[in-house]
């Protein structure tokens, strides 16, 4: 799904990339709940403190400077025209757990599920009431009357839908 064409803003495009981001992840955590009787299998999970990184430091650039720069990181790949690209890192700490403790192990993906599964959901909720909010903006922009002079009288004026 390209959701880059539903982008308006700066903010629409970082709550773009936060569900891009979720997204990956999510299937990232699936395979290491999928692979939890494979002999020899590495979790993997994505950089999420890179990915928190480089979005607070493109918030402050856009705060300073009115701009949004999102600067790519050893895991994490910005295009301007493409997807968001994150590279799975092993995550040493989930293979300890899933070599000595499946059921802690387990408990360990299922949460970051959840934690990733709820900020999908608010950045998709966010970006949704966004783009309802311009698009009730632009409706009463389109169809706001405005005044012009006809003789002494002012008389209601609205715009063509069909020419804008």
């Amino acid at each position: 799904m390209n959701l880059l064409s539903l982008i308006s803003d700066n903010i629409s495009d970082l709550l773009v990339r936060i569900i891009e981001f979720t997204h990956t992840r999510q299937r990232v955590l699936t395979e290491n709940i999928r692979n939890i009787h494979t002999t020899g299998f590495m979790p993997k999970d994505l950089a999420v403190g890179e990915f928190s990184q480089s979005l607070n430091e493109a918030i402050v650039e856009h705060v300073q400077s009115h701009r949004l720069v999102l600067r790519d990181t050893d895991n994490i790949k910005f295009g301007e025209s493409t997807c968001l690209q994150a590279t799975p890192i092993v995550d040493e700490y989930a293979g300890e757990l899933l070599e000595h403790n499946k059921d802690e192990y387990l408990e360990l993906q299922i949460n970051k599920l959840v934690e990733n599964l709820l900020n999908r959901k608010i950045a998709a909720e966010l970006l949704r009431q966004k783009q309802q909010t311009f698009a009730f903006f632009h409706r009463r922009a389109v169809d706001k009357p405005t005044t012009r002079q006809s003789g002494s009288k002012f008389a209601p004026m609205y715009w063509d839908k069909k020419q804008h």
